[in-house]
């Protein structure tokens, strides 16, 4: 490889390496695989040493030395040994042993006075703190010193051989070979014209191959002026890079550079720094040139001073020289100069969370966006890419003896269009709240609680009546408002039947109000405003239904179950809810009278037997396995009823594994093992309404315009009341939970529309190394107000399907594939789509993915990224684990 060539490598491969994985430790026979774990993913291949210790092929000698000097006695096994003016000569499968290593040769000479040795023929060092086992064919140490230079050497760092038992002490066991390798003390080792990997030897799929390579064992590899060549063949030329010999942790350094290529970025080339700056924070710093739009910045801060605390803080942003726009085309920019467009941006976040002692802890979620055209246009995450909304807060909790205290800072942000400054603002600064769960009231059958808050509100958002975006709603900037919120109830039961009636207060004060404007927001007030309301509440719960069949189906007896429920609900004493700041949900109580009627359908499955040998041969054959009961389960759906579902596998070369592997013994099975799993729920049908005996709420109905109340969005979160109704949709809420298949239908349908408002469904099923899924999201709500006159724009409909597809995982060895798209069905369009194939060697993989996305006039874009990733190495390209399918 000429000089010219390595300089060009150089200039675009440049990198250190990254950081390990927690310590694994893995039992298996000699026979099987030994197995090396991966930082990416990946397993590794078997370690495969050709030469073994010796074993004795005579009865021979055993010398015990005890060297002037030395603490540790020496002992010397061979089949021939002899003693010359004090020098120690053995030959024939000799093991000497010095502390905790043994030096196995065909034939060793010692001298106890200087602790040197020579050996000769299948030369074996092994032991140490580290688990060194090196092979060589010819050698020379000093037991003492642990100084030596071992010829033609192959080994293992972190593989402890015992006997028949192969045992792996790090989660970085490393193999290297040498021409000749100089052993510089107990932890260092210096390999000259060798190699070093992760794979398996002879015969590894990689290797990094050095002139000079820097072992501390216990801490990396350095190597010096190397190429990382595949199956042989030269790759890249590295001047420096580093290897993980045992568990780092941390450890400073670049990382893997990435690249791919864009039709919109162009060709990306980037690059990050990782700066381990102490065992508890850590930082890293890197940018990305996109070579048709400029340059994209990065980094992260991590810190968790304490075990119940944290802080992470992200930045993204793009200096972006911007595209010429065509003539005529629609111009989404961030910022325009003439014909060109700009779309870069920022994006930072931060969270954090910390604990405040018992019962109490604060947390902190921010997020500042500069334009909402960067997110579109720059983000690689699709579902990130197309949310619309801002949410930073900060809150502070304390929960004791029932009661709860919280301090809430919010700032929501909700993008309208493209344009500047058309965003919807919304802040809490600050809130306080301070609430009970129901208590008993004395030795009353009556319970009690309360909730209250005091807070500074306000609200910015564009004018709906112009389109002017200069025009602005603006509150002041602290709207003060007071709620109380206390209730009482009476919880009665009577031969399985359950009533509760409920009476609540509220009183809400707000330092500011709003003067309607028909067809408008309308306009902040200065005056205050006081709200009062009176709620009464009926909730009835009769017994439920239930059969348990019989007969079984697939090894399990079904249980169907039928709730029904009634509650009725009576608001008065809103008499002003048209002048009343919209803020959040306790700004949009309003007066009612209805009632909520609904089912839910439930059906049990349970296990008859347990398909364990064992339970079958220590049970008593007449005694059946227990029944259902025709009671309910306490409560359904519970993580205990839904955790049978799968049972995890021990994997090979783990000690769980091993143990099965092991000598086996007869015992009696576990009583508590042999019961049968406690009944699962398998399907879930809720179907509800509601009747409204006050159509118009009291007069809080606006005809001509979306209308929402809390009676309203706690039933359905659908906006649907554009004129007084004495109905609601019928909801349906159904789902299926059966193991290796999901499925969920959520409908709301309008009777007095005759129309779906919403419906969604979800699909996912797993067989083998198969998965599919599906999805489909329609929803049909009112329009927004359009201008001064009272009409609406025409309904915002949402129509679009969603399948993914894969065959394998990316654990798996060999090749995976999966692939997704969604269509926006309202258009006729393919909006986004991704295929990633992958293939696992034994300890590297590569994946490569095609990603389209079709957002309008902002993106159009396909893109393509991989990655390679080494096992207890790295990964490098473009694709990170947060795009993947898989």
């Amino acid at each position: 490889m000429n000089l010219r060539f390595r300089i060009l490598i150089t200039a675009v491969c440049l990198c250190h390496l990254l950081f390990t994985t927690p310590v694994v430790t893995s039992q298996l026979r000699p026979d099987a695989a030994l197995q090396f774990p991966s930082v990416a993913g990946l397993h590794p291949p078997p370690l495969q040493l050709q030469l073994q210790a010796p074993t004795a092929a005579c009865s021979g000698t055993i010398t015990h030395v005890h060297s002037p000097g030395q603490p540790v006695e020496t002992i010397i096994q061979a089949c021939e040994q002899e003693r010359t003016g004090g020098i120690y000569k053995a030959n024939g499968n000799v093991v000497l042993t010095h502390g905790n290593y043994l030096l196995y040769a065909d034939h060793v000479t010692y001298d106890p006075k200087t602790g040197d040795t020579t050996e000769t023929g299948h030369v074996i060092l092994d032991g140490g703190p580290h688990d060194e086992h090196m092979e060589a064919s010819h050698a020379t140490y000093n037991v003492g010193t642990e100084n030596g230079i071992f010829y033609d050497v192959k080994g293992t760092i972190g593989v402890r051989f015992h006997g028949q038992l192969v045992t792996l002490t790090t989660s970085n066991p490393f193999a290297l070979t040498g021409k000749v390798v100089d052993k510089l003390g107990p932890d260092r080792y210096v390999v000259h014209h060798g190699t070093v990997t992760s794979c398996q030897v002879p015969h590894p799929i990689w290797t990094f191959n050095a002139p000079r390579v820097v072992v501390e064992v216990g801490g990396d590899a350095k190597i010096y002026r190397s190429t990382f060549r595949v199956k042989g063949v030269p790759a890249f030329f590295m001047p420096y890079a580093t290897h993980p010999v045992d568990h780092l942790g941390r450890h400073s350094g670049f990382l893997m550079p990435n690249f791919g290529t864009s039709n919109i970025k162009g060709f990306m080339l980037g690059d990050s720094f990782y700066w381990a700056i102490n065992r508890s924070m850590d930082a890293t710093i890197g940018g990305e040139m996109y070579s048709s739009r400029g340059w994209a910045e990065r980094g992260t801060f991590r810190v968790a001073p304490t075990q119940r605390s944290f802080f992470a803080a992200t930045y993204s942003g793009v200096t972006d020289r911007g595209y010429k726009l065509a003539k005529g085309a629609p111009a989404p920019c961030a910022e325009r100069t003439g014909n060109i467009c700009k779309q870069g941006g920022e994006d930072i976040r931060a969270l954090g969370s910390t604990s405040l002692g018992t019962d109490a802890r604060a947390v902190v979620n921010f997020e500042y966006l500069s334009s909402f055209i960067y997110r579109l246009a720059f983000n690689f995450v699709i579902t990130q890419g197309l949310s619309s909304e801002v949410i930073s807060n900060a809150f502070a909790t304390k929960n004791f003896n029932g009661y709860s205290l919280n301090a809430l800072v919010q700032q929501y942000q909700d993008f309208q269009s493209f344009a500047p400054n058309d965003i919807i603002t919304i802040r809490h600064t600050p809130s306080f709240d301070f609430s009970s769960v129901d208590r008993p009231l004395g030795n009353s059958p009556f319970y009690w609680s309360f909730d209250t808050e005091l807070g500074g509100l306000s609200r910015n958002q564009p004018a709906p009546t112009t389109t002017d975006r200069t025009n602005f709603f603006r509150t002041a900037t602290e709207v003060g408002r007071f709620d109380l919120h206390p209730d009482l109830s009476l919880p009665l039961q009577f031969h399985g039947w359950d009533f509760r009636p409920e009476l609540a207060l509220e009183d809400t004060a707000y330092t500011q109000s709003l003067t309607p404007v028909p067809g408008t927001v309308g306009t902040p007030s200065g005056e205050p405003l006081n709200r009062k309301a009176v709620e009464g509440t009926f909730e009835l719960r009769p017994p439920a239904l239930s059969r348990v069949f019989q007969r079984q189906l697939f090894g399990r007896k079904f249980k169907h179950v039928i709730e029904p429920r009634v509650v009725y609900r009576y608001v008065t004493g809103v008499d002003n809810f048209s002048d009343v700041l919209r803020f959040d949900q306790r700004d949009v109580l309003a007066n009612t009278n209805e009632v909520e009627y609904g089912i839910t359908n439930r059906l049990f499955a349970k296990r008859t037997k347990v398909a364990d040998p064992d339970c079958e041969s220590s049970s008593n054959p007449a005694q059946p396995a227990p029944a259902l009961t025709s009671e309910a389960p306490e409560k359904a759906g519970s993580p205990g009823e839904n955790a049978a579902s799968t049972t995890p596998v021990p994997a090979e070369g783990t000690q769980e594994a091993a143990g099965k592997s092991g000598t086996e013994t007869t015992s009696a099975a576990n009583p508590d093992q042999c019961e049968p799993p406690p009944a699962r729920e398998l399907i879930t049908w809720r179907v509800a309404q509601k009747r409204f005996f006050n159509p118009n709420f009291g007069g809080a109905v606006v005809p001509g315009q979306p209308n929402v109340f809390t009676s309203t969005v706690n039933f359905t979160g659908v906006a649907f009341l554009t004129d007084p109704a004495n109905y609601s949709p019928i909801i349906s809420r159904f789902r299926i939970q059966n193991g290796p298949a999901d499925a969920e239908w959520d409908l709301d349908y309008d009777l007095q529309k005759g129309r779906i408002n919403a419906s969604t469904a979800l699909l996912g099923y797993s067989f083998g190394q198969f998965g599919i899924g599906g999805s489909h999201a329609f929803l049909q709500a009112p329009g927004e107000v359009l201008s001064t006159v009272n009409a609406l724009s025409a309904p915002l409909k949402f129509n679009q399907w969603r399948v993914i597809g894969r065959y394998g995982n990316s654990n798996r060895h060999g090749f995976s594939v999966a692939a997704m798209a969604g269509v926006d069905a309202n258009l006729n369009s393919l909006q986004y789509s991704m295929y990633e194939a992958n293939y696992n060697f034994n300890c590297c993989g590569i994946t490569f993915e095609l990603q389209r996305w079709a957002v309008g006039p902002v993106r159009t874009e396909n893109q393509f990224r991989f990655a390679f990733a080494l096992a207890n190495i790295g990964t490098f390209g473009t694709l990170r684990r947060m795009q993947r399918l898989f």
